[in-house]
């Protein structure tokens, strides 16, 4: 247990360090991106006019109803999409595409069923550290990435042999493990079970204040987003998606879930997102 503390509070050093003094500086800008598909019936505009800073450190979540370009705005911050108009820059410069100082970790976890949970995240940890540093260092980041998420017990264990939660604790090491800037979260823990979900919740909390990460994060869920952030965009209804409104979460951290379910100010925030959600934004459909 103690040479686990250990190794979490080396990775929060070295996260903190890797990652520049100032803490409000923007890691993530977004300028009037476009983003526009084609199709056969012509082209569609998924995202309109997005702009958008989010600085070192902050957790920012992405709320909306079905199809209004959520996951397609993270996607644009991975490098996945490519906006058709505007700029998207990580730590000051363009994305080109996908890059090892952005992890992604999806609802699928997308685990390899004949590797153990060590065997797939060192094959990421390889994948970008391969040729600049020897096994012995590889393995060491592959240990400390799994005990970061508690999981050094069943690390030699495959997909299959464990719960769906643990799967997903193995995405989000294996993200880690590269020591991002950025940590893109697409609905990580929408298929899990409640339980599951919380007690994951509670764990990423730990997470993001052990390693200082920034983390742009895709949900559906209102009691998730007031738990996790520290800013919520909310997005109005698609075609032609774009920002409606931004909420700041001004709760104190660290945050518990049994105290904040007697927080006055917390649902306040909660019914300022329901709000947009299901009355601003059903007017808007109707």
């Amino acid at each position: 247990m103690e040479n686990e503390v250990s190794v979490k509070a080396n990775m929060s050093e070295a996260n903190v360090k890797s990652q520049c003094d100032g803490r409000n500086q923007k890691y993530v800008e977004l300028d009037r991106i476009n983003v526009i598909f084609p199709t056969n019936k012509g082209p569609f505009q998924a995202l309109k006019d997005i702009s958008l800073s989010i600085s070192q450190g902050e957790f920012i979540t992405l709320i909306g109803h079905s199809g209004c370009g959520k996951s397609t705005l993270l996607n644009v911050v991975a490098g996945l999409n490519m906006p058709s108009t505007g700029a998207a820059l990580c730590a000051g410069r363009e994305i080109p595409g996908p890059g090892p100082d952005r992890g992604v970790v999806f609802q699928n976890h997308s685990l390899l069923p004949w590797l153990t949970c060590f065997e797939n995240v060192y094959l990421a940890v390889e994948r970008v550290y391969g040729t600049k540093e020897g096994k012995p260092k590889l393995k060491k980041r592959t240990e400390d990435a799994i005990a970061l998420v508690g999981l050094s017990h069943a690390a030699h264990k495959r997909p299959q042999e464990i719960s769906g939660g643990m799967k997903q604790r193995v995405g989000i090491a294996r993200a880690l493990a590269m020591n991002p800037k950025v940590l893109l979260m697409d609905e990580p823990f929408g298929a899990l079970d409640a339980l599951t979900r919380a007690h994951l919740q509670d764990e990423l909390m730990k997470i993001v204040a052990e390693t200082k990460s920034t983390v742009i994060m895709v949900t559906h869920d209102v009691d998730e987003a007031v738990l996790l952030s520290d800013r919520i965009v909310m997005m109005t209804n698609g075609p032609a998606a774009t920002i409606g409104e931004i909420l700041a979460v001004d709760l104190p951290r660290p945050r518990n879930r049994l105290q904040l379910a007697e927080n006055p100010h917390y649902h306040h925030l909660r019914g300022q997102v329901l709000e947009f959600l299901y009355q601003k934004q059903v007017r808007q459909a109707a």
